[in-house]
């Protein structure tokens, strides 16, 4: 399963500022005769919505083939709708269609999740493969394509207010994993490489250099485990600081070209507990040479 991230809150809320009375400022510690006592009034906490007046599909609801019902609530102003394999934005709200109750819902949280949509339950992986970018939808999404049967979460239908507010596209998995294929460039170390898009030419990285780069790593079993495009930003990386797999090819690429990289296990992590293990496949961009000094 994709890792889950949490994204940082859209807005801070700044505490209003209380005028002291004229004067000037009591000393710390000690009360100022005749100050009036201002109380400041703590930032209202976010409120999950009030269900929806239907808590089951209206009439006017579209549905799918499997049971999937939808109502638009706010039109989309973006192009790009999700496939299984990206990552979503989104601000959403659920109850239970039977009383009302929520039970989830990032908008009382206060911040919008970022979500794998194939680690979701069936109904939101087809919704928002429907929805565009900026789109806000009521989902009715019937206990089977929900939580029907696992223990601890919300049995039947189910109502949700989604919006979603980015997709950020993953990579597909490269057809081959761990072992390069047969017209990929191997060096004598056994890093093996191929090139997805051309540089536009410039200097390649040196020891000391910065690299801007995307990226994304896979383990031989096909799951991501790191990648900037999860982040929705390159990263800016010491050369000295990576993986020997990283060194070596990072050495000989030019800025503006992508190359998918096989990294034998020694080159990589070399077995260090806690990180991933054995062959590894990279896709590297790199956008940026940053010089030293």
């Amino acid at each position: 399963m994709k890792r889950l991230t949490i994204l940082s809150a859209l807005a801070i809320l700044l505490p209003s500022i209380a005028l002291l009375p004229a004067g000037g400022f009591a000393q710390e510690g000690a009360a100022q005769e005749g100050a009036a006592q201002i109380e400041v009034p703590p930032a209202p906490q976010p409120q999950a919505p009030e269900p929806p007046a239907d808590l089951t599909p209206p009439a006017g609801a579209e549905t799918t083939a499997s049971g999937l019902a939808h109502q638009v609530l706010e039109p989309g102003d973006g192009a790009d709708r999700p496939d299984a394999n990206d990552l979503v934005v989104v601000h959403y709200t659920g109850w239970r269609s039977e009383d009302g109750e929520v039970f989830d819902s990032s908008v009382a949280r206060g911040k919008p999740a970022l979500l794998p949509l194939e680690a979701l339950i069936d109904g939101w992986t087809e919704g928002l493969q429907l929805m565009s970018e900026g789109a806000k939808w009521r989902l009715w999404v019937p206990g089977e394509l929900a939580y029907q049967g696992v223990e601890g979460r919300p049995q039947g239908m189910l109502v949700f207010d989604v919006e979603l507010i980015e997709v950020r596209s993953i990579p597909p998995v490269p057809e081959h994993l761990g072992e390069p294929p047969a017209d990929a460039v191997r060096s004598r170390s056994g890093l093996a490489w191929k090139v997805l898009e051309s540089g536009e030419g410039g200097e390649s990285p040196g020891p000391g250099d910065t690299v801007k780069v995307h990226y994304i790593g896979w383990n031989t079993e096909g799951q991501w485990f790191d990648s900037t495009y999860s982040r929705g930003a390159p990263a800016a990386l010491p050369l000295a600081n990576v993986i020997r797999g990283w060194q070596e090819a990072l050495s000989t690429m030019t800025p503006g070209e992508k190359r998918r990289v096989w990294i034998p296990e020694r080159l990589a992590y070399a077995g260090q507990e806690g990180k991933p293990q054995g062959a590894l496949t990279f896709d590297i961009e790199l956008l940026e040479v940053i010089p030293a000094g």
